[in-house]
């Protein structure tokens, strides 16, 4: 796919996506129990593994991942086999939906950038699969190297801002690839997870725009934004496929996202 295709793919995802309000916006989610493993820290990590809508707090069933695993030292390591399912309601759901938890073992300084390829996801509401490839980074035991690295998904966000040790109100900058090239104007929506740990007070958005925040990527697909409120959030840049699934036996797009989640802290 060319540069043109990203763009022409880039603009009938947005048309497709204007049909639907903000207010449905999907994020696959990653959320490891902390961003930063000291030495004074247990060094066994918890991760939940989700599909929903951060700041309403609505699930979606989530059937077990085609992958998940861990890039360290810039090796990968296989996960899947660790996850075992769960589940969850909030927001007001009567119906529990399924998500995947498991812990890893820390064992080495260094970055670990957690990712998960989920199995596609059928939106009847959206005429449209979707398929979110979901990545955290957490920083163990003093060595601030790898998070930068690019795990080799079909689309990702790479860092150019540390992803960890943020206050609440820095920037988060990022850069969108599709196939390992940058996709230029990628449109990034943002939001922030209600469930983030120590939320005492829940965020209700006064009207739908605010639910999700969206910003666009530059020629080189780089963005930016300056997160306002403790917790976790989310960033997924989403575009189509260059490849087509049945549904019913007819052909249907796909909404691939490259989703990254980052945590700030308030300044005490």
């Amino acid at each position: 796919m060319n540069v043109q295709q990203f763009i022409a793919g880039t603009a009938a995802m947005a048309c497709l996506l204007a049909m639907t309000t903000s207010v449905f916006a999907h994020f696959g989610a990653i959320v490891p129990s902390d961003d930063i493993i000291s030495q004074a820290d247990s060094k066994k990590l918890g991760l939940e593994t989700k599909f929903l809508h951060p700041l309403e707090g609505h699930y979606m069933e989530m059937v077990k991942p085609k992958q998940f695993g861990v890039l360290h030292d810039m090796q990968k390591i296989d996960l899947l086999s660790t996850l075992t399912a769960a589940k969850g309601k909030s927001g007001g759901q009567e119906k529990e939906f399924t998500f995947w938890k498991n812990e890893y073992q820390v064992k080495r300084p260094g970055d670990y950038t957690f990712y998960v390829e989920p199995a596609p996801y059928w939106e009847p509401a959206e005429d449209v699969f979707i398929i979110h490839y979901t990545k955290v980074c957490v920083n163990a035991l003093g060595l601030e190297e790898g998070w930068d690295a690019p795990v080799g998904l079909e689309t990702e966000i790479i860092p150019m801002t540390r992803p960890y040790g943020l206050w609440t109100g820095n920037i988060f900058t990022g850069q969108v690839l599709v196939k390992g090239q940058p996709v230029p104007g990628a449109e990034v929506e943002v939001e922030y997870l209600n469930e983030s740990p120590g939320n005492t007070k829940i965020l209700h958005a006064p009207s739908d725009p605010f639910v999700t925040q969206l910003v666009k990527a530059d020629v080189n697909g780089v963005f930016s934004y300056a997160m306002p409120k403790a917790g976790w959030w989310g960033f997924a840049a989403l575009n189509e496929a260059s490849w087509t699934m049945k549904q019913d036996g007819v052909e249907k797009g796909i909404e691939i996202g490259a989703v990254y989640w980052v945590h700030t802290t308030d300044l005490p």
